[in-house]
């Protein structure tokens, strides 16, 4: 099997996840530039947006990145359009079947990966011809699978079920976190919510700020009925918790959720009426850093332990 690094380009095996409201060139790049691999988010950008920020990543890195896109969205043609003519080398599908795309990308000589929460959908994604899977445990922050299975679980099942490289996802965010991945069969991994809390991220400092407070239990997955996701505890999400005491239907549940809420949260600021979107392992968490800090402090950290069980064994 081909290793992930080669498959990309790349010095380190480490993804930042493309998160909504959180991912701009600022962030990819800087990631890009530390030698893991940089993701723009494509979902909280409309098609002219995603086309500046592609443009502005080009200019501030000369290495690999890649473009999170959502399938469920509805521009995602306009999207393929855009990644395919400013020459994206990498592509991370994500929400959605990824064989109805996969020719386009694989014709055109792209990277194509493909996020899923389950071995089924794995093998679903290698079938499809994708050249690596991004397997997120239910910890992970923002939209999640309905299955609730946790990254220790998912990856093994992941890796015994597929035969080209499995990225682990969901509560990882240092070192110790990355080569517990790597042993269960991971060859790399993707970091979310660790890269909201760094300088470049795009996310309102006040949102960055909350992640950093967060606390053991401060983050549930809830709104299973529409599309399940991990929200960080505030008055919105105290709105939520009441409305299913009070048994409310669908319909009131989308009425509840409205549109822009995560912008106003993640992108805005609005600790109160927004939805923050973070993993589990924001617990974890306690400062504000550099995207480059991230990569090095994982990497080093990494290989502190290996050595020290070389010299154990």
């Amino acid at each position: 099997m081909k290793k992930l690094t080669e498959i990309l380009g790349i010095e380190y095996p480490i993804i930042q996840g493309g998160m909504i409201w959180c991912s701009g060139w600022e962030l990819a790049s800087a990631v890009s530039n530390a030698g893991g691999l940089g993701t723009l988010g494509a979902g909280s950008m409309y098609p002219e947006i995603l086309r500046d920020q592609i443009k502005k990543c080009k200019v501030a890195t000369d290495k690999p990145f890649a473009v999170n896109l959502p399938l469920i969205y509805p521009q995602v043609a306009e999207h393929i359009q855009i990644i395919l003519e400013e020459e994206v080398p990498v592509v991370i599908t994500s929400a959605g079947n990824p064989k109805l795309y996969a020719p386009t990308f694989k014709e055109a000589g792209r990277v194509l990966m493909h996020v899923v929460s389950s071995a089924k959908f794995a093998k679903k994604a290698e079938e499809a011809g994708c050249d690596a899977i991004i397997a997120e445990g239910f910890e992970a922050g923002g939209h999640n699978g309905r299955e609730e299975t946790t990254t220790m679980c998912l990856i093994p099942q992941v890796v015994d079920a597929v035969q080209v490289p499995v990225v682990a996802a969901g509560g990882i965010a240092d070192g110790r976190s990355m080569l517990a991945a790597m042993v269960l069969g991971a060859s790399g991994v993707q970091m979310g919510s660790r890269f909201v809390a760094t300088f470049e991220s795009s996310a309102h400092l006040h949102f960055k700020q909350s992640v950093i407070d967060a606390q053991e239990g401060d983050t549930k997955l809830t709104l299973k009925e529409l599309t399940p996701v991990r929200l960080l505890n505030n008055p919105f999400a105290d709105q939520v918790k009441e409305a299913y005491l009070s048994h409310a239907t669908i319909d009131e549940l989308k009425t509840l959720l409205g549109r822009g809420r995560a912008k106003r949260g993640m992108f805005e600021g609005d600790l109160i009426e927004g939805e923050l979107e973070i993993g589990q392992v924001s617990s974890r968490m306690d400062e504000i850093i550099s995207a480059r800090d991230v990569v090095e402090r994982t990497i080093k950290e990494m290989q502190e332990i290996k050595r020290k069980w070389s010299g154990e064994l």
